[in-house]
């Protein structure tokens, strides 16, 4: 479901020009049908296109040590986070272009049902790597667990509407362990990628997790990119034993190994025809 609003039909095209500070955040509706049941569980995802999270300086624009709860980092940021690395002579947590552009579109499904919509449950928790949630990530130590003390004498990103110890309201989804956060700095390899932003869980083993019929989403639109003519999408994606459906790997797969067998032909021909058919030992004069 592609949500941009770059076309003048859209629901959001009012909030194509949004600015990170927008208050109150624009919000719109998009409707939509699925044409076939979703049996299993269901992986929520957004997607973004032109957006280059594998530009050299970008990548670089963070500090591990920082996220990994040094509290000497937490005070004195790495230097490859300029120019994110300070703001009103305090140091940014987190810091770097990467965490300063994180998304923040707010994401609810609805299923509609004789015109009363019913909210879809979906778990937060769970959609980061689990080496990242607990190995690579952790919030700064001190006395007592309360964030907002240990993250005093920081500020915010600056396209940030909040600090990172108001990200989530649960104690264990909240500062760099927030795994809205963990997804976002896990930089993506081409200009156009997806991101796991919720799970939808089978309850029922009689019923699928989303039957065929009229869905909505709703949208709290936080996060410009008209500016780089960039697009944003919802994705609803399931799994089989084999796995996710997603054709890149595959058809990659196929077009390398076709160059490879085309080649090998061709050189197979060229070894035949012009290749040195003597199978002498001795050197010719």
């Amino acid at each position: 479901i592609d949500y941009t609003g770059t076309e003048p039909s859209s629901p959001c095209n009012k909030c194509l020009n949004v600015s990170w500070d927008s208050t109150p955040p624009c919000t719109c509706t998009i409707n939509f049908t699925l044409e076939h049941s979703f049996e299993s569980n269901v992986f929520m995802y957004y997607g973004l296109s032109n957006f280059y999270q594998n530009h050299r300086r970008y990548v670089k624009s963070r500090d591990d040590s920082q996220l990994n709860g040094d509290n000497s980092s937490l005070l004195n940021p790495s230097k490859e986070c300029e120019p994110y690395r300070t703001n009103e002579d305090k140091p940014i947590a987190p810091c770097g272009a990467i965490a300063n552009s994180m998304f923040n579109d707010t994401l609810e499904l609805y299923r509609i049902d004789n015109d009363t919509r019913t909210p879809i449950p979906l778990i937060k928790k769970g959609i980061a790597w689990w080496t990242d949630k607990n190995v690579k990530f952790r919030n700064p130590t001190g006395d007592g667990n309360n964030l907002t003390a240990l993250f005093q004498g920081t500020t915010k990103p600056v396209n940030w509407p909040k600090p990172v110890y108001m990200l989530d309201s649960e104690p264990d989804n909240n500062g760099f362990i927030n795994e809205d956060f963990i997804v976002w700095m896990r930089t993506a390899a081409l200009p156009t990628f997806r991101k796991l932003y919720r799970l939808i869980e089978r309850k029922n083993n009689l019923q699928p997790t989303l039957q065929a019929g009229r869905y909505s989403l709703d949208i709290a639109y936080n996060y410009p990119v008209h500016s780089f003519d960039g697009r944003k999408r919802m994705i609803l994606s399931t799994i089989s034993w084999m796995g996710g459906k997603n054709p890149f790997l595959g058809i990659a797969y196929i077009t390398v190994g076709s160059i490879c067998f085309f080649l090998g032909v061709v050189l197979l021909i060229i070894h035949h025809k012009y290749g040195n058919r003597n199978t002498s030992a001795d050197i010719p004069n």
